[in-house]
């Protein structure tokens, strides 16, 4: 068992270690609530794990055979049959008490959002609006992908970020692992919506999480989350109709003009390719 144990924690961190398996990398405040329901979710799994392999155990060393002689049976008995169908029961409740509570506020939707962004998937794209802002034409500000070109979705930091979502074709998905959290994005009509709030600036890759068909691989995008005074000067160049690149450069980014977490994939259908 030491030595599983050496291999086993030898792969990982202190910290990592003590997280169960969760995530290290959530950057918003919904990420931390529902580590903390894993946590405690561990913690109570552990805690019953351990009683029953003691029980076990102890059965296995107080009862194990000394002759020919039938032990006692215990059916019928009453005490243990209410402590084990009742104490299940009451642990099933108190987690889906928790977990009902952080799935609530993840989902929550609270009036007058900070920012809001209309995200729009297509095969095998994405475009990100913002509805609040428009250029000098009177055209709603915006970023869209290409084949050569990954989107970069600029946002702020502790701001209260509404993301709507809607497809032009089939169902894809709106993930960015450091959320550690994801929705599908619906054609038809249904337009599904979450709120964030990053409290990391940073430059993090965002993928389609939902197989849409060829391309559903080389389907990214980048969310570049950046202090409130950077995304000012960041929409008032677009609002003078510069290309998201240039407005970044304006706005004096760290990380550059085009994605640093993901890059263009080569999409001729060649040989060399397959």
């Amino acid at each position: 068992m030491a030595a599983t144990a050496v291999v086993l924690l030898s792969g990982c961190s202190v910290d990592q270690a003590f997280r169960f398996g969760w995530p290290v990398d959530g950057i918003t405040d919904q990420s931390k609530k529902m580590f903390d329901l894993w946590i405690g979710s561990v913690i109570a799994a552990l805690c019953v794990g351990v009683f029953v392999w003691g029980l076990i155990f102890w059965c296995v060393i107080r009862y194990r055979k000394r002759g020919d002689e039938l032990p006692p049976q215990t059916r019928y008995n009453m005490p243990i049959e209410i402590l084990y169908s009742v104490l299940p029961f009451l642990v099933i409740s108190v987690l889906f008490y928790y977990t009902a509570v952080v799935e609530t506020d993840v989902d929550k939707i609270r009036p007058n959002p900070d920012v809001t962004v209309h995200v729009v998937a297509f095969k095998w794209n994405w475009e990100f609006e913002y509805p609040d802002a428009k250029d000098n034409s009177g055209q709603v500000i915006k970023t869209i992908g290409a084949s050569d070109y990954v989107p970069v979705l600029v946002v702020p930091t502790h701001e209260r970020i509404r993301f709507l979502e809607d497809s032009q074709d089939v169902i894809h998905s709106f993930w960015v692992p450091e959320l550690l959290f994801k929705r599908d994005v619906f054609p038809g009509g249904v337009q599904n919506k979450f709120e964030v709030t990053i409290e990391k600036a940073g430059a993090y890759v965002g993928r389609c999480a939902e197989l849409c068909g060829t391309y559903h691989s080389e389907m990214n995008f980048e969310l570049r989350a950046v202090p409130e005074s950077e995304y000012v000067k960041f929409i008032a160049a677009k609002k003078q109709g510069m290309s998201t690149p240039d407005a970044l450069v304006a706005a004096g980014d760290p990380n550059g003009p085009l994605a640093v977490t993901t890059h263009p994939f080569d999409t001729s259908r060649t040989s060399s390719t397959f």
